[in-house]
């Protein structure tokens, strides 16, 4: 065997399998790599807006819940506000119903006192009429008048 011819053989198979590679294996290996660095870049890009858009919607989320809580106080400020109208009303339709309770029961205690003075002038010009009688029905004495006079007023 000849080393020159060997070399020469080894190189044109080496020669032979380089451009098998670079025609058939070299151009499907570069589609491989190119599509799994663009996969790659995408995954990338996605993973970067994705913490974009987690950042937007953090911000988002705290703006939404400082609106909320703003909208929270408000209402709890408007119900204190209704709630303190509400018992201002509520007193004030309290204080004019006592006072119109007040009224009612003057006039009726007004009307009692009317009535039982009334009572009491019957009543005493009736013991004044009995007693006049009396006095009339007897004869004039001034010491039998005086004990009539005595009785009546123990009547009234």
């Amino acid at each position: 065997m000849n080393i020159n011819l060997t070399l020469l053989a080894q190189a044109a198979t080496f020669a032979i399998f380089i451009w098998f590679t670079a025609k058939f294996v070299w151009p499907f290996l570069m589609r491989a790599i190119e599509t799994r660095q663009k996969q790659i870049a995408d995954g990338l890009a996605a993973g970067e807006r994705g913490k974009q858009d987690l950042e937007h919607a953090s911000r988002r989320t705290a703006d939404l819940l400082r609106e909320a809580k703003q909208q929270a106080q408000d209402i709890l400020v408007q119900a204190d506000r209704r709630a303190t109208q509400i018992m201002e009303e509520a007193k004030t339709t309290a204080k004019a119903e006592g006072g119109r309770l007040v009224a009612g029961a003057k006039a009726e205690i007004e009307q009692e006192v009317s009535r039982a003075k009334e009572m009491l002038r019957t009543q005493v010009a009736a013991l004044a009429v009995a007693g006049a009688e009396q006095i009339l029905k007897r004869e004039v004495d001034a010491k039998t008048h005086a004990d009539i006079l005595a009785s009546v007023q123990r009547q009234l």
